[in-house]
């Protein structure tokens, strides 16, 4: 079992910077892929970034693309989102997600969110 509590939202101005930290607790989490989601009111959730379990390889959305970086430390349990360039568009709630195939069944955990709001 996994547990992940994500923390670093709230209000920013655009063109800011804010960086979200999901901490996890719970075995093994250097062995699960991360992923940041967000949902933004009455639109879908949307993958923001992952990062896999080592580390080595990141993935972004093409709307975060040069603004947001992914990254994670494994000796502290957490992954990370930095966010700059902030817009209004990036308003949403936040969310974390975990991931970890074994022996062909997928094992997904999910944080509670944070939010972030962009506005002047």
């Amino acid at each position: 079992q996994l547990q992940l509590v994500e923390s670093g939202g709230g209000l920013v101005q655009p063109g800011g910077s804010l960086r979200l930290s999901c901490v996890a607790s719970g075995l093994y989490f250097s062995r699960y892929g991360m992923n940041w989601y967000r949902q933004a009111p009455g639109k879908e959730r949307e993958l923001v970034a992952g990062i896999t379990s080592g580390g080595d390889t990141t993935n972004y959305a093409d709307s975060v693309k040069d603004r947001f970086t992914i990254s994670r430390d494994n000796a502290k349990n957490t992954v990370y989102l930095q966010m700059n360039s902030l817009k209004p568009e990036d308003a949403a709630v936040y969310v974390c997600k975990a991931e970890r195939r074994l022996s062909g069944v997928l094992y997904t955990y999910w944080g509670q969110g944070t939010q972030v709001t962009v506005s002047s």
